[in-house]
């Protein structure tokens, strides 16, 4: 069936259809955009942190590894809460709470002097690490409710043979989200605060502390930093806010499938006995084992996954702090190289997208290959970039690794969706999610530890050298099919027999 009559069959129907399809990519495009907001703000947040309290990378690594780990365990978790309980709800909560989570790391600072009586020295600042750890981990598990809600509703809008170009579109939102929420970030972290500059004392304490972390240009940084002594609360406090507004948005503009709006489902997905016979726990259990838990292709997307993700979080959770650290870039500078790799993500999306359909019939896993390589290529450049590169190199080299590093980490979620199918994209997703967000963590850590001990120079080959070997993990899969619903067709159930 060609791609422009895939919804003919649905008659009368197929205008009010396609009008819920757009408004639903559109309302969870936004809402998984505003998560990113109450995301990403900490990246932009924590060279503020390490210039006002000293807090080292090797601290911020274990933060966002225990923080990754979280995140992906949610997803799994919520991937089956998904099942159970509507997904717009699922979303609309998750959002609230990481708004409510966000309002507390704001506040982390106060609490920690509450606690030990103090305002600064070493009691202090572990305490503080401890509080944004444990509300770094919270606001984890809760942006775990974001993505799988999206990951089950949008296959039951959009058919399997345009699931990558459409479902790049919406993957839009993670580049979206983050590029805005480190542009507005990097705005307030240079525009609030309180001024200190003439300050002799606070400004040497911001040099120590500086220096002690081997930051580029330390005296000439901590001038700028104590003229905005506070503003990385506002990172937190304005982003919470915006997600408040958001969950109420996707409770009221969302819904999970077409027949809670009296439309009929999607043509030429039909699941073969699983529905004939009734959603039954054996059934559900028995579909799920053969669609996910013993199907090669999910799980070399899902250790794939794992690759891509400490690419890309390696660049995009350190980016201010390595172009600040390692670059001499100022921050306003470095989150706005940072938000050109993400922009240069979305135009990537995109074109990965409409070449899997286009160029590859519908065969995310051979685009993926190409992506891989191109990532590998744009970082290897920056590797032997000099430091003094200026920053229209520097940013031109990472937009060109964006454009090709978001292509997997957009379609990996939506080819499970398709080898899953539907009915198990949100399961296989979450599973995607746990080894996703393990690379997450590892990139922390990685970056964290060999930053500190090795320098800048051996994390960028670091990840060069996973990039290849993502690559390679992909390479294995090029002959596999475009989707699962063939494989469903044939599964023989218990009660048939």
């Amino acid at each position: 069936m060609a791609k422009e009559n895939v919804y003919s069959s649905l008659g009368e129907h197929r205008k009010r259809f396609m009008s819920w399809q757009m408004k639903t990519i559109l309302v969870t495009m936004i809402g998984y955009a505003i998560f990113y907001f109450v995301r990403k703000n900490f990246s932009v947040a924590m060279p503020g942190l390490t210039a006002e309290y000293g807090i080292t990378n090797k601290s911020f690594g274990w933060i966002i590894f225990f923080g990754s780990i979280t995140y992906g365990l949610s997803r799994f978790v919520n991937g089956y809460v998904v099942d159970r309980i509507k997904g717009r709800i699922v979303m609309a909560i998750g959002l609230l709470l990481c708004a409510l989570s966000n309002f507390a790391f704001g506040f982390g600072a106060n609490l920690s002097s509450l606690i030990t009586g103090s305002d600064a020295g070493p009691d202090f600042v572990s305490m503080l690490v401890l509080a944004m750890g444990i509300t770094i981990i919270l606001n984890q598990y809760f942006q775990g409710m974001g993505y799988p809600p999206c990951a089950r509703i949008l296959p039951h809008w959009i058919h399997p043979s345009e699931l990558a170009t459409k479902m790049s579109v919406w993957n839009c939102s993670h580049s979206i989200g983050a590029a805005l929420a480190v542009v507005v970030c990097g705005y307030l972290m240079g525009a609030t605060g309180t001024n200190l500059s003439n300050d002799p004392a606070v400004v040497q304490r911001i040099t120590e502390n500086l220096t002690n972390n081997d930051v580029a240009n330390a005296a000439s940084q901590a001038v700028i930093y104590a003229s905005h002594v506070g503003a990385w609360k506002w990172c937190f406090y304005v982003p919470a806010c915006l997600a408040v507004a958001g969950a109420i948005f996707i409770f009221i503009g969302l819904r999970d499938e077409p027949r809670d709006v009296g439309l009929p489902d999607l043509p030429d997905t039909g699941l073969g006995a699983l529905k004939e016979g009734g959603m039954s726990k054996t059934r559900r259990r028995r579909f799920e084992s053969v669609m996910v838990w013993r199907n090669r292709w999910v799980w070399t997307f899902c250790i794939a996954n794992l690759f891509v993700y400490v690419v890309r979080m390696g660049v995009l959770d350190w980016g201010p702090k390595f172009l600040t650290e390692a670059r001499g870039l100022d921050i306003k500078s470095a989150t706005w190289t940072t938000a050109a790799f993400e922009i240069a993500g979305i135009v990537g999306t995109l074109f990965a997208g409409w070449a899997t359909d286009k160029l590859f019939a519908g065969k995310g896993h051979r685009m993926c290959v190409v992506c891989m390589a191109g990532a590998a290529l744009f970082m290897t450049i920056f590797r032997f970039l000099p430091a003094d590169a200026g920053i229209t190199a520097t940013a031109a080299t990472l937009v060109g690794a964006g454009f090709f590093i978001y292509g997997p980490q957009a379609l990996i979620g939506i080819e499970l969706g398709n080898q899953a199918t539907k009915e198990a994209s949100a399961r296989a997703n979450g599973i995607a999610g746990i080894l996703g967000y393990l690379g997450s963590g590892l990139a922390g850590l990685l970056v964290g530890y060999i930053a500190d001990i090795y320098g800048w120079t051996r994390v960028f080959e670091t990840i060069i050298i996973v990039a290849i070997v993502g690559m390679f993990i992909l390479i294995s899969m090029w002959q596999a099919p475009r989707d699962g619903y063939e494989r469903s067709q044939s599964i023989v159930y218990d009660d048939e027999k």
